[in-house]
């Protein structure tokens, strides 16, 4: 499978204005720059794109393994808070922490824990993410 994902920039790094799309035109010339980077202006920024795709794929993941243990989540809602800090050589993707809730019947805590861990080593996205990923996981009623 390949996919893809595009964007278009003109101008400098401050006063430059970009456009992101996406090959299933989820995203069409959705815009971001700077100021919806740096400065919480609106528009989007790759940090939230990649946390998007991490929460997706993470929660996917362990669908597919919860699934695998003859379980069924009758709810998931996973957050990935990505953080960008400034280096010496400019700036770095550093951490992405996963925040999971989730309402699995019959799943005791020790299992769900493990199967959650299981899909945060195991997504595509956390093999692609050269950070630290934790995971915060629970179960709720």
């Amino acid at each position: 499978m390949s996919t893809y994902g595009s964007a278009v920039w003109s101008g400098g790094i401050k006063d430059g204005k970009g456009a992101i799309s996406t090959k299933s035109g989820a995203l069409k010339d959705y815009p971001y720059g700077f100021a919806s980077r740096f400065e919480g202006k609106p528009g989007t920024n790759p940090e939230e794109l990649i946390g998007a795709a991490h929460a997706g794929c993470f929660t996917m993941a362990l669908s597919l393994i919860l699934g695998e243990a003859k379980l069924t989540a009758e709810h998931m809602e996973t957050k990935a808070d990505v953080t960008l800090e400034k280096q010496s050589d400019g700036f770095a993707i550093t951490a992405v922490h996963l925040i999971l809730k989730a309402k699995v019947p019959g799943a005791d805590d020790a299992k769900f824990q493990e199967l959650a861990n299981k899909a945060k080593a195991g997504c595509p996205v956390s093999k692609l993410l050269n950070a630290k990923i934790t995971l915060d996981a629970a179960l709720v009623s």
